[in-house]
């Protein structure tokens, strides 16, 4: 009669062990579920401080938008400085007072200024509109030291055409070989207010 006894206990134990491991499984699907819903808080966290901040700067530049223009930096569009412009009474002045420029930006950059002349105007241009074309001779840094000048300086130069050789057929060896460099400038010109 003991083994109807031993049977039971047997099958206790097994049932036990049984709800040991489903009970296991239950704590790491109610784990995993914890979890989820943990880190979906703090992803919706992490976007609804997002969300404030972009709202806040969208709302400071809506009111830097509406701001009064007279506290914003007073940029008017086609208005450029008065040393912006070429100001002699003639164009014939204004050609020969660019020239005078760039002898001295020449001198200024040890470039040797071989020649310059006023380029007809083209169909396109405006009547304040001076052309000039100069040939130089310098070597590659007087060149990009130059070109900035001109193109960062006033009177507001602008360089549209560029043609470099070299000065001398013999000095294709040299570190630094003398060009010779023309230019095709463009300045606007304005007449003198008398």
């Amino acid at each position: 009669m003991k083994l109807p006894t031993t049977l039971k206990l047997d099958a206790f134990a097994k049932l036990n062990r049984e709800q040991a491991l489903a009970l296991g499984a239950l704590g790491v699907v109610l784990l995993a579920c914890l979890l989820a819903v943990t880190l979906s808080l703090g992803a919706r966290s992490d976007a609804a401080q997002e969300l404030a901040l972009r709202q806040e700067m969208l709302s400071r530049l809506q009111a830097q938008a509406q701001r009064p223009a007279d506290t914003r930096t007073p940029l008017v569009a086609g208005k450029a400085p008065a040393v912006a412009f070429l100001d002699a009474p003639t164009s014939g002045l204004a050609v020969a007072q660019l020239q005078a420029y760039i002898a001295r930006v020449a001198k200024e950059h040890q470039a040797a200024l071989m020649s310059s002349g006023a380029e007809l105007a083209r169909r396109d241009d405006a009547s304040d509109v001076i052309r000039i074309q100069a040939t130089l001779e310098l070597d590659l840094s007087s060149l990009q030291a130059m070109l900035h000048g001109l193109e960062a300086g006033t009177p507001y130069i602008f360089v549209e055409t560029l043609a470099v050789q070299m000065a001398t057929e013999g000095q294709h060896r040299a570190e630094d070989p003398t060009l010779r460099a023309t230019l095709g400038l463009r300045a606007l010109w304005r007449p003198e207010q008398t």
